[in-house]
């Protein structure tokens, strides 16, 4: 589901109060909602708050192709989760010594990552749930992509891709990881995520943790109402 506007939004959570009104239309039961961090999770909280939601960060690491980083030949998760595209390691000849060393590196930087968030935050389960992953713009796709393959390989029943802005025909690259894809705009012109924010400044730590802790403390008060 495409959304056709031609606007730039004011900053990351305007355009998840935008991309909110998209995704409540889905009417989907019982729905967790996933931020990639860092830059995913202000546009992420604010779809939360308008779905009464409980939020988390899905922390994922892609596994890149030795030769074109930015292409995925797979992606890590929490919990050992790991997803190998068997075909396209096939395909490029890729040996176990490559995609050893490559994984070994993203290990390192998730293990990091998941520490300093779980320290705050408490990891929710997915299985059985409707998972909505959310960031902040699409680009060449490959980290959203892998993020969804982990959602899927934790347990949801059905992975949805919602962000502000992609390049047109993204939704072809996500038709197998994913169930539905929002994106409130695909310029023909897309040129870069950031281009269609008036604030595109970096998302601290700080404000990860921040964002996720809130929406906990909103979650328990209102199984508490």
């Amino acid at each position: 589901m495409t959304v056709v506007m031609v606007m730039r939004f004011r900053n990351r959570a305007d355009a998840g109060r935008r991309l909110a009104v998209e995704v409540a239309r889905l009417q989907l039961n019982t729905p967790v909602v996933l931020g990639l961090p860092r830059g995913g999770i202000p546009v992420a909280y604010e779809v939360a708050v308008a779905l009464r939601a409980p939020l988390d960060a899905l922390i994922v690491r892609k596994l890149g192709v030795p030769s074109h980083p930015e292409l995925a030949m797979g992606a890590i998760g929490e919990d050992g989760v790991r997803v190998l595209n068997q075909t396209l390691v096939n395909s490029l000849g890729l040996r176990s010594a490559d995609i050893d060393t490559v994984e070994r590196f993203e290990h390192g930087e998730l293990e990091q990552r998941t520490a300093e968030v779980r320290a705050k935050v408490a990891k929710l389960p997915l299985i059985g749930r409707n998972v909505v992953v959310v960031d902040d713009g699409v680009a060449t796709g490959a980290t959203a992509r892998a993020a969804c393959l982990v959602a899927s390989e934790e347990g949801a029943v059905s992975v949805t891709i919602a962000v502000p802005v992609a390049p047109r025909g993204w939704q072809q690259e996500f038709s197998d990881v994913s169930v539905q894809q929002v994106a409130l705009q695909t310029p023909r012109h897309f040129q870069a995520v950031g281009y269609w924010y008036e604030d595109f400044s970096a998302t601290r730590d700080d404000e990860v943790l921040e964002l996720l802790t809130s929406a906990r403390h909103s979650d328990s008060r209102d199984d508490e109402a």
